[in-house]
C-alpha cells in the first residue's frame, strides 16, 4: 500500500510539475536560498519570514541539498521527492488507522487517492498541502492508538506544517480519552520537539508566527465580495465539475459526521466501535473552517485543503468502519455505507477525469489565477536578471516565480521586512485592545525600525498585448493575453499603479 501509493504520487508530480503556482515558487525560493545560501528569504540576501510552512522549507532545503551532491541545485526535482515521502507517509497513516479499525485494503486505498485526486491538492503541490493530510492521518491514528508521546510528536510535526492546524490537534486531545487522560505527556512532548523552532523564528526572525497571516489579512479585499465561507460557490461558479468533484467528498463527510455525533449523543448505536478519533478528526475540519471565516482571511484555494481532505478522509473512514462493522453483525446488515463509499469512489474518478481533461503534463492547474503561466514567469524572471543585475526591482504583484528564476532582489511585503514592519503598524492600530496585545508579543523581537528596501526598477503588469523594449508579453488560462514592462521606479511614480488583482 505504502509503495503503490509512493509510485502513484511519482506519476501525479510528473503531470503537475510543469504548471506549478505562484505561491508554490515562493516555497521553492526559500527551499533554494536555505540550500544555497544558508538564508531565510525568498531572496538572496534579504531576511524575511513569509514562509507559512517551516516543515515544508526545511524538508524541500534539506532535499534540495542533497540534489547539490550530483551537481546544481534542483528544488523542483526536491519538491517531487517531497510529494513521494508526504504520499507516503499518508498511506502508513491509513495503514496503522486500518489496524485500529480492521478497515478493509480497498477503503484504506481510498482514502488515500481522495486526497492525491483531490483538484484542490493538485492545484497547490508544491505548499503544504500534502503535508497537511499525511500529519493529520497520522495524528488521528497515533490518538486512536491511545499513544500519547507519539500523539505528541506528531502534534509538534502538525504545528510546524501550519500552526493553525493547532486547531486539530486540540480538538483530538480533548475529544480522546487515552490522550486526555495523559494530556501532560502529549503536551510536553509537542513543547519539546516543536518550541525550539518557535523560539528561534520569534528571536532569529523577528516573529513566531510567519508574516504570512497579517499579509494575508491585509489582502481581504482582493478577492471583492467573496470571502472564505463563501469561497466555495466563488470556485464552483468558475470550474463547476472540478470543484464539485473536489468538495463531495467533504460534503459527505459533514453528512456523516452529524450523523454519526447525534447518533452517539442520543446513545442511538451503542454496538457501533469507539471512533472518538475519527469523529474529532472531522470535528477539527468543521472547527477549523469556522476559524478560518472568523478570522477574514480571504479564500486562496489551498486555504480550503484541511478541511476539504480532513473531511473527505473521515467520511472514507468512518463508512469503512460502520461497512465492516455491518458485514460482522446481521443487526446491523446495511448496504448503506458500501453505497456511499461506491460514491466516494465515483467522486475520486471524476477528480481524475478532470486531471485527464488537461493535458498531459498540466501547463497549468485546474485552479488557476496568475497572470502568466509558470514557463512564462519563468522567461520573464531569467531576462529580468540580466537586465536589472543588482538593482532592486519592486514585483508587479506576483512575486514568487519571478523571484526563484531571477534571483535578484525583487521586493514586496513577502521579501522585504521594511515593507512588513509598516504593515505590521497598520494592523496593530486597526486591531482591537487582544489581537494587537497578541500582535506586538509576536513581534516582540522584531526590528521595526527597518525601512523598505530602495527601489530601482519597477515591473508593471497589464492586460492584453505588449511589444517594445523592456516588454514581455505572457500568457495565462484564466486571463489570457497580458504583458509586463520594467520601468525606471521614477518613471512608475509619475504612473498610475496597475490593480493587483489576480483571482
Amino acid at each position: 500500500m505504502v509503495t503503490g501509493s509512493a509510485l502513484l504520487a511519482a506519476g501525479v508530480f510528473l503531470v503537475v510539475k510543469d504548471g506549478l503556482i505562484d505561491d508554490t515558487y515562493i516555497t521553492l525560493a526559500y527551499a533554494k536560498n536555505l540550500a544555497v545560501h544558508g538564508e531565510w528569504g525568498l531572496v538572496p540576501g534579504m531576511q524575511a519570514n513569509s514562509a507559512t510552512s517551516p516543515l515544508n522549507v526545511l524538508l524541500l532545503g534539506a532535499l534540495t541539498l542533497l540534489t547539490r551532491v550530483f551537481g546544481e541545485a534542483q528544488p523542483v526535482v526536491a519538491l517531487g521527492a517531497l510529494t513521494v515521502l508526504a504520499t507516503a507517509v499518508l498511506a502508513w497513516g491509513w495503514t496503522r488507522l486500518a489496524r485500529v479499525y480492521r478497515l478493509p485494503v480497498p477503503v484504506v486505498f481510498l482514502g488515500v487517492l481522495v486526497v492525491l485526486t483531490n483538484p484542490f491538492v493538485l492545484s497547490a503541490i508544491g505548499l503544504e498541502v500534502l503535508l497537511i493530510p499525511a500529519v493529520l492521518v497520522v495524528l488521528t491514528a497515533f490518538a486512536a492508538e491511545g499513544r500519547p508521546v507519539a500523539f505528541g510528536v506528531a502534534a509538534a510535526l502538525t504545528v510546524l506544517v501550519r500552526l493553525d492546524l493547532v486547531i486539530f490537534v486540540l480538538v483530538l486531545a480533548f475529544s480522546v480519552a487515552a490522550i486526555r487522560r495523559r494530556l501532560g505527556k502529549a503536551a510536553l512532548t509537542a513543547v519539546f520537539v516543536a518550541a525550539p523552532w518557535y523560539v528561534f523564528s520569534w528571536i532569529a526572525l523577528g516573529s513566531a508566527v510567519p508574516d504570512t497571516l497579517v499579509i494575508k489579512q491585509e489582502q481581504e479585499g482582493l478577492f471583492g465580495r467573496w470571502t472564505y465561507a463563501t469561497g466555495p460557490v466563488m470556485y464552483y461558479l468558475g470550474e463547476k465539475f472540478a470543484v464539485g468533484m473536489a468538495f463531495a467528498p467533504a460534503l459527505l463527510g459533514v453528512v456523516a459526521w452529524f450523523g454519526l455525533v447525534g447518533l452517539r449523543l442520543a446513545r442511538r448505536w451503542t454496538r457501533f466501535p469507539e471512533v472518538s478519533a475519527l469523529v474529532a478528526l472531522g470535528g477539527g475540519a468543521v472547527a477549523y473552517f469556522l476559524v478560518y471565516t472568523a478570522l477574514g482571511v480571504g479564500p486562496y484555494h489551498w486555504y480550503y485543503v484541511a478541511p476539504a481532505t480532513a473531511l473527505g478522509m473521515f467520511a472514507v473512514a468512518a463508512l469503512g468502519v460502520w461497512w465492516r462493522t455491518a458485514k460482522q453483525d446481521d443487526a446491523l446488515l446495511d448496504r448503506t455505507p458500501l453505497v456511499a463509499l461506491g460514491l466516494v469512489a465515483v467522486f475520486v474518478a471524476g477528480a481524475v477525469t478532470v486531471g485527464a481533461t488537461r493535458g498531459v503534463p498540466w501547463r497549468s492547474p485546474v485552479i488557476f489565477g496568475n497572470w502568466a503561466s509558470a514557463s512564462d514567469y519563468a522567461h520573464v524572471g531569467r531576462e529580468l536578471r540580466e537586465r536589472v543585475g543588482g538593482d532592486t526591482v519592486a514585483s508587479p504583484g506576483e512575486i514568487g516565480t519571478l523571484a526563484y528564476h531571477c534571483e535578484c532582489r525583487i521586493v514586496d511585503v513577502f521579501s522585504d521586512r521594511g515593507r512588513v514592519a509598516e504593515l505590521v503598524e497598520k494592523r496593530i492600530a486597526d486591531a482591537g485592545p487582544v489581537s494587537a496585545a497578541l500582535l506586538r508579543l509576536n513581534y516582540l523581537f522584531f526590528d521595526g525600525s527597518v525601512e523598505r528596501a530602495e527601489v530601482d526598477h519597477r515591473l508593471r503588469y497589464k492586460r492584453g498585448p505588449g511589444a517594445g523594449e523592456n516588454v514581455w508579453q505572457v500568457h495565462s488560462d484564466a486571463l489570457g493575453v497580458g504583458h509586463f514592462t520594467l520601468v525606471p521606479a521614477e518613471d512608475a511614480q509619475r504612473t498610475p499603479p496597475v490593480s493587483t488583482t489576480t483571482r
